[in-house]
């Protein structure tokens, strides 16, 4: 599938949507002012082509990346493929429209969206997005249409199956667990639950498809094993958030699946260097889902919920978790340069898990604290990991 397909499906879907959107919003309005939207359509659109075109062209003329020839029409706005101006092209139609019809559709519609969206955990998008893009694009460097279709269904349609799952079958320790409602994770009324599940298989199914057709066997098994680690870690039956020390194992696959997936589409030779990276990343995520499950300590055991942090108690999980953040960083240092460098992100996780060194059960809740520290770090440690990326990149 070549690059300009992809960007004209992307945005004949955006434009038949943003019909249909403004449609709705006007037949129930009809006194809305269709001019200011029109406007507001115009002003948006013309933004963010010009955004496009001046980032495009200067990360491409900084050699940050670049495209396959044989993938493009060969039309470009100074060096910055016409094709790229789909994309902006696509939400600046969208986003504004899908606005102007929660907004006409009543309070009840705008908070269900909203439920919806914070079921799949915004902020934490880029940490299985992320992985996936820079395991390709290190492996191929260029970007192609396999890139965007595997970059996005890892940023939204994975991230709100893997959380929006979670949140439907949780929800009878969710409603004792003052931390959900808000970034931290939804508390899905019942009424969204069934709607949940089914956008979450209609979300998910067709970029899987995609993503198969691109890749050979191995692309297939990973694909498989990430899937089911997603509906695995929640559903009823097999539940493996309830599986102490699975449920790290679980937790861990949902982030370094995406990885092994970019790896495989793009052809990878798995060497050492690469598998060790992978196993600190491995050990990395387990540590994070360890110590991210302190937190609820007294409300899953409320539940009836096992966990790795119910079942060993808190000041165990939080010594786990050291542990494991400890072996990332020494495995790191055995990692082909510069991948040494990037031992020392395993630091600042330690500072900020060690003070709860002697936490006991009863005071776990304290280890929110820190866990909202942590989501902060992960973008801090996402920067470090991609000026590591554009240091591997230029010196290639």
């Amino acid at each position: 599938m070549t690059y300009p397909l992809i960007a004209t499906l992307g945005l004949a879907i955006a434009a038949c949507a943003a019909i249909v959107l403004l449609a709705v919003a006007f037949r129930r309005t009809p006194r809305v002012p269709r001019s200011r939207v029109l406007i507001a359509l115009l002003l948006t659109t013309v933004l963010m082509l010009a955004l496009t075109a001046l980032f495009d062209n200067l990360m491409i003329s900084a050699g940050l990346f670049h495209y396959a020839p044989s993938h493009l029409l060969g039309v470009s706005i100074g060096v910055a493929p016409v094709e790229d101006f789909a994309y902006p092209l696509a939400g600046a139609l969208l986003l504004p429209a899908a606005w102007v019809a929660l907004q006409k559709g009543g309070s009840a519609r705008r908070e269900d969206f909203r439920q919806l969206v914070v079921a799949s955990r915004p902020i934490s998008w880029i940490n299985t997005a992320f992985p996936f893009a820079a395991a390709y694009v290190l492996t191929t460097r260029e970007i192609d249409a396999v890139l965007l279709i595997g970059f996005l269904y890892f940023l939204v349609p994975y991230n709100f199956a893997m959380y929006g799952i979670n949140d439907v079958f949780d929800y009878a320790s969710d409603v004792a667990n003052p931390r959900k409602g808000g970034v931290e994770g939804a508390l899905l009324p019942r009424r969204l639950h069934t709607p949940t599940l089914w956008i979450a298989a209609l979300t998910n199914i067709p970029f899987l498809v995609l993503l198969a057709l691109a890749g050979g066997p191995a692309v297939w098994g990973a694909l498989a094993v990430s899937a089911f680690a997603v509906v695995a870690y929640s559903a009823p039956g097999l539940r493996f958030k309830e599986r102490p020390f699975l449920d790290s194992l679980t937790s861990s696959t949902h982030f370094v699946s995406p990885a092994v997936v970019g790896l495989l589409l793009a052809g990878a030779d798995l060497t050492g260097g690469i598998l060790l990276l992978l196993s600190a990343f491995f050990l990395w995520g387990m540590a994070a889902h360890a110590f991210g499950a302190v937190q609820d300590i007294v409300p899953d055991r409320a539940a009836g919920i096992h966990s790795i942090a119910t079942v060993i108690g808190a000041k165990a999980t939080v010594r786990v978790a050291l542990a494991l953040w400890t072996a990332a960083g020494l495995l790191m240092l055995a990692v082909p340069w510069p991948g040494p460098l990037a031992a020392i992100i395993a630091v600042p996780y330690l500072l900020n898990c060690a003070p709860f060194w002697a936490l006991t059960d009863e005071r776990s809740a304290e280890s929110n604290r820190a866990w909202r520290r942590f989501i902060a770090l992960n973008y801090f440690s996402g920067f470090l990991v991609t000026l590591l990326l554009i240091l591997e990149w230029n010196s290639a």
